[in-house]
């Protein structure tokens, strides 16, 4: 479907406006370092801060001038031309609701089914819905209790929707070869499939309003909601959902305002067109060995650069709730997590030079990677202006250069230079925060729903001394994960730990007593030879020695649930949890199942085959992928 040419033109100029005023802001910030680096001379060190700055910086205006947009977006209430639907609008296709599994807690797998199928039939749709649970588990014991529970789940949900299962037997191409393996078997049943992960809820409604979607947007391939965390009690996770939930709307709205038809695609709570993902979404196997080679591990934004070069658009819907995940309960796990994810971005470098990407879609690529390589980047801008600082120190101010001189050099100030760019710096950084907050604080029934406005700001205040303390312990690691992608170690693949596990003291000392020795050294070092310079690095410096306790303590639930009696950290989904979740925690409550059901014989597990043939993107020189695959690439 043609774009209107008023609509192909507002898109040109806000995305113009976008860069913009990112590069704009990114040069004003690297003329004043230039002028700050070069006053008293510009050495070799001083230079190389200054570039690590500009790359730094640049990354932190662009996600800036997203939060403003994204902004305005609020209090203007939705982008204008984002996608619409009338609610009553019938449903005339079918849709696939596909949940692939992996060795999980089938106990929480059921409950999150049990909340999606009653909400399924209370929207009075649900006969268009079919859910999948698509098994890769590896444990015949897990494979066993998955079958238990798949009886009675459709004991308790007799319809309208009804529920299949397969489990495969070998789990080739890991999550994407699951999906894959659907489509190839019974895609053509289906225009849409909607993707969920194992910790997915999602209200009836919002799946609905999904697949209403798709059928009024025929151009459209993908649409993905925005998944907000829930459910976890740590403090380290309370944290972080607060954080996503208060400050999450302005940068996604903004990110699909300036974006707009070419968005992204996360891996889960969306939906995508079948006929066009089998068409065109098929990953290549790169050349040449893991962890750069072999099986692409984040395979979505990949499927969403794919959908685009073939001319669907891929929507992001900031504004339809009722999207929910879960998120891990402590830093340990959340890094593990994230590891994964480094090297699966780090993949996408090899895929830049694609025929036929757009140029949106080839700067999501580039941003993913780039989201990884600020934290090194950063870790030498410090590490460098350490440096800086230590000479200057050692050396002291010199009046009279080598040679002949007639008058003293005196040394010049930047005090109003360094000043600006501090107040830049902290207004790119923590303005979004503020915007985030000023849609709350203005009404009365949002300042309730995270427990009013002292609470609120309460909240605030604890949530950025953690977020400060808490990102030179994420540099490290992830400095450690790109070095490691890089000289090639791969990582494996295992089941993601989806309760509240509260750390141990002593893995707590494993993981970080490396990063608090290099604290304790750094401090030590710049203390003695340039002491005026440890003030500036007070937040870096707090943040390593504390990593062990703060670790620890934050992976405790008994301390995250006595923030939540007191108030803090509470978001919307707890004051006023929506039936979804209360249905979830239900079905929680009661062990996901009825232990001890038979699987079901009368209703076959998996429907007859209709399936869709999946095309690749062939890489140059590629083996044949279904053979590369199955050698493991």
């Amino acid at each position: 479907m043609p774009q209107p040419p008023h609509l192909e033109i507002g898109i040109i100029v806000r995305r113009t406006i976008f860069f913009v005023l990112s590069l704009a802001t990114s040069i004003v910030a690297a003329s004043l370092m230039a002028q700050v680096m070069s006053a008293n001379g510009l050495s070799l060190i001083g230079l190389a801060v200054l570039v690590l700055f500009v790359a730094s910086f640049t990354w932190l205006a662009q996600s800036f001038w997203t939060a403003v947009m994204g902004f305005v977006v609020r209090v203007i209430g939705g982008d204008p031309v984002g996608l619409h639907v009338t609610p009553e609008q019938p449903l005339r296709e079918r849709t696939a609701v596909v949940m692939p599994i992996y060795n999980e807690d089938t106990e929480r797998v059921a409950a999150g089914l049990d909340s999606l199928l009653a909400g399924l039939a209370d929207t009075g749709m649900g006969e268009h819905f079919d859910v999948f649970i698509l098994s890769d588990t590896t444990k015949d014991a897990i494979g066993a209790r998955e079958l238990e529970a798949v009886a009675a789940l459709r004991t308790a949900h007799p319809g309208p929707s009804r529920l299949y299962y397969r489990r495969r037997e070998r789990n080739i191409g890991r999550k994407a070869g699951n999906i894959e393996d659907f489509v190839r078997r019974w895609g053509s049943a289906y225009a849409h499939m909607l993707v969920l992960d194992a910790d997915s809820v999602m209200s009836g409604k919002t799946i609905v309003r999904l697949a209403q979607l798709m059928e009024a947007h025929p151009d459209s391939g993908i649409i993905q909601t925005v998944a907000m965390p829930v459910n976890r009690e740590t403090p380290f996770a309370r944290i972080l959902q607060f954080a996503s939930r208060l400050y999450g709307p302005v940068t996604s709205s903004g990110l699909a305002f300036w974006t707009s038809r070419t968005g992204n695609y996360y891996g889960h709570n969306a939906i995508i067109r079948l006929t066009a993902f089998a068409e065109n979404c098929g990953l290549p196997v790169l050349p040449g060995a893991a962890p750069l080679g072999g099986e692409i591990l984040s395979h979505d934004f990949v499927e969403a650069a794919l959908m685009r070069r073939a001319g669907y658009k891929v929507f992001i819907v900031p504004e339809l709730d009722g999207s929910y995940e879960e998120m891990p309960a402590n830093l340990i796990d959340y890094a593990k997590r994230d590891r994964r994810w480094c090297q699966g971005n780090m993949q996408h470098g090899r895929l830049l030079g694609v025929e036929g990407l757009s140029m949106i879609s080839r700067l999501h690529l580039f941003m993913g990677v780039t989201s990884y390589l600020t934290s090194p980047l950063w870790l030498l801008l410090l590490i460098c202006s350490t440096a800086d600082a230590m000479q200057r120190a050692i050396v002291g101010t010199v009046y009279f250069k080598p040679g002949f001189n007639l008058f003293p050099t005196w040394p010049v100030a930047t005090d109003f230079q360094i000043g600006l760019l501090l107040a830049i710096t902290l207004a790119s950084l923590f303005l979004p925060k503020v915007m985030g907050l000023l849609l709350v604080v203005f009404s009365s029934r949002a300042r309730r729903s995270y427990g009013g406005l002292w609470r609120l700001l309460a909240s605030v205040l604890l949530e950025t001394v953690f977020s400060t303390l808490l990102a030179p312990v994420m540099m490290l690691f992830q400095t450690l994960f790109v070095v490691s992608t890089l000289i090639g170690r791969s990582v494996s693949w295992d089941a993601q730990p989806r309760d509240d596990r509260g750390l141990s003291w002593r893995e707590g000392i494993v993981r970080h007593v490396g990063q608090s020795i290099f604290g304790l050294i750094w401090a030590g070092a710049v203390l003695w030879v340039a002491p005026d310079f440890f003030w500036w690095l007070t937040p870096v410096i707090f943040g390593l020695l504390l990593a062990i306790p703060l670790s620890v303590w934050s992976s405790r639930s008994a301390l995250g649930l006595w923030l939540k009696r007191h108030g803090l950290f509470l978001t919307p989904e707890e004051t006023d949890p929506p039936v979804e979740l209360r249905r979830l925690r239900e079905a929680e409550a009661r062990g996901g199942w009825t232990p001890g059901a038979k699987p079901a014989v009368a209703t076959p597990l998996v429907p007859p085959e209709a399936g869709l043939e999946m095309h690749a993107m062939q890489w140059p020189d590629e083996q044949p992928r279904e053979a590369a695959l199955a050698s493991g690439g």
